[in-house]
């Protein structure tokens, strides 16, 4: 079952509306044919519309509505990560697997031992591309929302934004006790919002991690071995979603 976004307005009663590069999918590279089903979700309520196919237009495929599917895909928590900005092309790596893992929402943040420093023109541009990826993951995942990515803003920008979620959980090279970490992750539960902050290659530097810690983070370990910045996260986010899954 193929599955495409589009926006609240296009879903108009039982008459839906594909638009946009889609378009020339369904009907050139898929060459799907009138009647045919589709999945089509708004990206924003969480279901997902079942619907057929109706006509093509010259730039558009309308559909028509057959039934609506509500089966709770999502995690039943609203998983955050706040990310170190790093080198190269990682950030759309962690982009695409965390979307897959489940996460609800990324913020990029330029904190001090970044490597990559962002202009507002560059920064605009690498946000629309990492928000292309996550639609493109949530696609291929089948999930009904596409996460947001969030604009590049600083450390203490991105705290502010923590200041009424529920667990914040920061890995820290420093920190120890395994045990203390799986206690944490044990108290993750539906309804919560959770952040997850992951530093660049450097990692954080101290007044960092202070600054953090004034927020309500908690510093844990992910285990004696040190991870990538593109492995933290996603290890967080998997022991997340194996606490949060639903069965």
């Amino acid at each position: 079952m193929y599955q495409f976004f589009v926006e609240p307005s296009q879903i108009q009663g039982k008459r839906i509306v594909i638009t946009g590069s889609d378009v020339n999918h369904i009907k050139n590279v898929l060459r799907m044919k009138v009647g045919e089903e589709i999945a089509v979700s708004n990206g924003t309520d969480g279901k997902e519309y079942r619907c057929g196919i109706e006509a093509f237009e010259e730039d558009e495929v309308i559909c028509t509505l057959r039934f609506i599917k509500e089966d709770g895909l999502e995690l039943p928590a609203r998983v955050t990560l706040f990310q170190g900005l790093p080198k190269a092309d990682k950030m759309e790596f962690i982009v695409q697997k965390m979307v897959e893992l489940g996460v609800y929402r990324i913020v990029p943040v330029a904190t001090k031992r970044a490597v990559v420093k962002l202009d507002v023109k560059k920064a605009k541009a690498k946000v629309a591309r990492w928000q292309a990826i996550a639609e493109a993951a949530a696609k291929q995942s089948k999930r009904r929302i596409v996460p947001e990515i969030g604009d590049v803003c600083t450390m203490k920008e991105a705290l502010a934004r923590t200041a009424a979620m529920d667990m914040k959980l920061i890995p820290y090279e420093l920190s120890e006790r395994m045990a203390r970490t799986r206690e944490l992750i044990e108290k993750a539960a539906p309804g919560q919002e959770i952040a997850i902050f992951i530093g660049p290659e450097g990692g954080f530097e101290e007044e960092e991690v202070s600054m953090a810690k004034e927020a309500g983070f908690v510093p844990i370990t992910l285990g004696k071995r040190i991870l990538r910045t593109e492995t933290a996260g996603l290890t967080v986010m998997a022991w997340l979603m194996y606490r949060l899954e639903e069965a």
